[in-house]
């Protein structure tokens, strides 16, 4: 059975209907896929059904520490649409922004600094997460894919923080986890520019990890989980490691958010009907369905 199908017929309806999900239980491998009710009008992007529902599902995968009994574990975050995921819901942001509701931009972020942390830490530290990157990742959904241990990108892809377009910077991890892949002044080079790289050139300067042509990401990422399960215990131990080492604490990232809501309130009209005109961009692009 491919890795990505949906539950054959007769097993249990799923839950959700934002993501597509398939735990194949035997090899504690997880995937993902954000979008699932992606259609014309639906923009792949952070929208709250989708961030609640993937929240509910880590919960759900996250087992208890005796329960887990030292295996090691995969996450597979991937997207049923065209897309991969197109970074925050700007519609919702306009509209807080111009109602002046601080709040509630701070409850937005926090709920994605939450998702972007636990893919970094791993979850409860037992899995290996995994980002495939079959369509393009921008903004917060470049910044979800770059807190995961490793990122599997096909050729061609779109990859980029274009916040600064409407005077905004990423604020939800992006500078916290491209600061950990490359030197401090590249990641402050590739937000400031607000420029969409390939994927050759995102792996070429150390971001991607693996990079395969077109059609072969999935895979690329079933080798991957593979070769880390012949030697599950020196993963699980470096997991442990990048929490010592390299981690990137929530404190931080909460810090940064609340910088970002202050900057976001300081947007002017201009800056507001660039993102409009973005959401509408979005629109257009949208109902586009991976197969």
């Amino acid at each position: 059975m491919n890795a990505i199908e949906l539950l054959p017929v007769g097993a249990p309806a799923t839950p959700y209907s934002t993501i597509r999900v398939h735990d194949d239980a035997a090899s504690d491998v997880h995937w993902l896929h954000m979008h699932a009710d992606a259609g014309p009008g639906v923009r792949p992007c952070f929208r709250k059904p989708l961030m609640t529902e993937m929240h509910a599902y880590l919960d759900g995968i996250t087992g208890a520490p005796q329960a887990r009994s030292g295996r090691l574990r995969h996450l597979v975050l991937a997207s049923a649409a065209d897309a991969f995921n197109l970074g925050g819901d700007l519609d919702v942001f306009s509209g807080l922004i111009r109602a002046r509701d601080g709040e509630g931009l701070l409850r937005y972020a926090r709920s994605c600094i939450d998702g972007v942390y636990r893919f970094h830490a791993g979850l409860d530290g037992s899995f290996r997460t995994i980002a495939l990157l079959q369509g393009d990742a921008l903004g917060g959904g470049l910044e979800m894919a770059l807190s995961c241990h490793t990122i599997v990108a096909e050729e061609g892809v779109g990859m980029g923080l274009p916040e600064v377009l409407f005077g905004l910077f990423p604020g939800m991890g992006a500078y916290n986890f491209l600061s950990r892949r490359v030197s401090p002044q590249l990641a402050e080079r590739i937000i400031l520019e607000g420029r969409v790289h390939t994927a050759e050139e995102m792996h070429a300067m150390g971001v991607v990890d693996i990079l395969v042509p077109r059609g072969q990401g999935e895979q690329a990422v079933n080798d991957l989980i593979r070769q880390q399960q012949r030697i599950p215990q020196s993963y699980l131990a470096m997991n442990a490691v990048r929490g010592i080492s390299n981690r990137v604490d929530y404190q931080e990232l909460l810090d940064i958010t609340r910088v970002w809501v202050d900057a976001a309130l300081a947007l002017d009209e201009k800056s507001l009907r660039t993102m409009d005109r973005l959401v509408k961009a979005q629109t257009r692009r949208s109902g586009q369905v991976r197969g």
